[in-house]
């Protein structure tokens, strides 16, 4: 029970939310998650690891910088959730938004360095 609860306790901040809304497009880069998010490195990679540790997401490094993507979900009901937060993240206008600016990051984006 202590495992399912910290994986709901995840979803109480507003910031991992939105990672993890990010996130169900694909893999992304901590510089992609902090331009969207406009937040520091520092806070990102605090809620990148808040969600690590429950089994939200996980994380492989490719020089400087780390890529993250959602983690496999291993039970019924991890799998289940997921596809509820999938329905109902894209009708929030945050995740538009955060979508958005995404994509214009993306256009503009050189590379992380």
């Amino acid at each position: 029970m202590q495992t399912t609860t910290q994986f709901f306790k995840a979803l109480s901040e507003e910031p991992r939310l939105r990672i993890l809304a990010l996130l169900l497009g694909g893999e992304l880069c901590v510089c992609d998650l902090m331009a969207v998010l406009q937040l520091p490195q520092s806070t990102v990679s605090r809620h990148l690891a808040y969600l690590r540790n429950t089994g939200w997401v996980e994380g492989r490094r490719l020089g400087a910088w780390m890529y993250y993507q959602l983690a496999g979900m291993p039970t019924p009901l991890t799998r289940e959730l997921l596809e509820l937060l999938k329905q109902r993240l894209a009708e929030l206008p945050e995740t538009r938004q955060d979508q958005a600016a995404l994509a214009e990051f993306r256009r503009t984006k050189v590379k992380c360095a």
